[in-house]
């Protein structure tokens, strides 16, 4: 795909961190591995989400 060296190592990164949270494919159904960094962030930032427990008191939003 040409990438660097150092964005290599982002994208692996986050990939790692997608598949601690049991993420290998987006809501759309393509493999987190076949996504650019950017999105890779992006799917990253909605997995967060989802592992907030909004039930607790100190997670609500007002």
């Amino acid at each position: 795909m040409g990438f660097t060296k150092a964005a290599v190592s982002k994208r692996d990164l986050v990939i790692e961190e997608l598949h601690k949270l049991n993420v290998f494919v987006t809501k759309q159904g393509q493999k987190i591995d076949d996504l650019n960094y950017d999105d890779l962030k992006y799917e990253l930032v909605l997995a967060t989400f989802r592992q907030i427990d909004i039930e607790k008191d100190e997670n609500r939003w007002y």
